[in-house]
């Protein structure tokens, strides 16, 4: 929990300096608040390459900063779950392997919109817009309701072949695009597609190769059968992917209140 904290209190800090650096160094305009409502998926040794299968309900809160009419920062808290199944994929066939994971996401971008824009603007209601940032989130992959991360599946909790427990979080690479409309002078409407690059392999709790001894795993032996639920598999068999790090998805719509801020009050370009 300390580590968490700790973690928590350093993204806070990068945020607050993110914010005022573009306070001080850009043409402070106005921040946008609102909730998002959407879905999120997974891509990884349980669904390698089919997007929105198995899209769980997410949602969240977002902050932006408008720098001016292109640029933006943008800070936000999403939660959703992940989930995925052996059965739905042709890779390694006869796992039996499945996953559900909540995720909660913290992430901090930049934003480009392809046409000046502000919401309120009478002349340019809509613009796509692209951004990129980084983030950290956190994790909990379950199978039946128990956590696969404490059964070390892969053998972590024995140190098999220098394995080691993974933790409860990470960080990602999120980038994405979208449409932004102005729909009232200080409403502005969002829709979205954010894909999240991960630096770890375990979001599924799959990621390298099974360590125990199938037929021999006892019935009643959970941590064995959360490992190999077929019992039909070898030491060494491939049981994941370890060159391939897991990605996860958020894709909906955001509602934004603008407010504005002391120094946004002079005239914008007319033409807007």
């Amino acid at each position: 929990m300390t580590r968490y904290l700790l973690l928590l209190k350093r993204i806070k800090e990068i945020s607050v300096f993110l914010l005022l650096f573009f306070t001080i160094s850009g043409e402070a305009q106005d921040l946008e608040v609102g909730p998002f409502c959407g879905g999120s998926y997974y891509l990884g040794d349980l669904n390698p390459g089919k997007h929105f299968l198995n899209t769980q309900l997410a949602y969240g809160i977002l902050v932006r900063y408008n720098i001016d009419t292109r640029w933006a920062v943008k800070l936000s808290g999403y939660r959703g779950t992940v989930k995925g199944n052996s059965t739905s994929t042709n890779f390694l066939t006869g796992r039996d392997l499945a996953f559900s994971s909540p995720v909660t996401d913290i992430s901090a971008v930049v934003e480009f919109n392809f046409f000046p824009y502000f919401t309120g603007s009478y002349r340019n209601r809509i613009t796509p817009y692209i951004y990129a940032g980084f983030s950290c989130f956190f994790f909990d992959p379950v199978s039946n309701g128990i956590s696969l991360r404490s059964m070390g599946t892969e053998g972590q909790n024995i140190g098999y072949e220098g394995r080691q427990p993974y933790g409860g979080y990470s960080f990602s690479i999120p980038f994405g695009l979208g449409a932004k409309i102005s729909i009232a002078r200080s409403l502005g409407l969002q829709v979205f597609w954010e894909m999240h690059k991960t630096f770890t392999d375990y979001l599924d709790d799959a990621s390298t190769t099974y360590y125990l001894d199938g037929p021999a795993i006892p019935v009643e032996d959970l941590e064995g059968n959360m490992s190999d639920p077929t019992r039909n598999h070898q030491p060494g068999m491939q049981r994941g992917n370890a060159k391939n790090m897991d990605w996860f998805a958020f894709f909906g719509v955001s509602v934004t209140y603008k407010f504005n801020l002391l120094s946004s009050k002079r005239c914008r370009d007319l033409n807007h």
